[in-house]
């Protein structure tokens, strides 16, 4: 599917980027790339196929939110280059 100069600059439009005249052309071979492939996809049967959105047959790799202890905060501020009473102290970041 061979794409035109001006579908080329609305799409270039909607993903808010610039293409000067030199970039246009190989944008538009390359889109009209890709829609020529999912072209050549769509015509592929995949009636025999259920959906699906996990192929390697993996399940959840997450660990179970488990609670357990925490650190003291003398522990915590134990590394703390500068620290106020039991408050880490940072430079300001707004200025007033």
């Amino acid at each position: 599917m061979a794409l035109t100069s001006e579908e080329v600059q609305h799409v270039a439009r909607l993903a808010r980027l610039r293409l000067d005249s030199a970039e246009m052309e190989p944008m538009r071979a390359q889109l009209s790339a890709i829609l020529d492939y999912i072209a050549l996809l769509q015509e592929v049967d995949v009636s025999g196929v259920e959906p699906t959105a996990q192929v390697t047959g993996l399940t959840s790799v997450w660990r179970p939110d488990v609670v357990t202890g925490c650190l003291t905060t003398e522990a915590a501020l134990a590394n703390a280059p500068d620290r106020s009473a039991d408050m880490f102290r940072v430079k300001a970041v707004f200025e007033e």
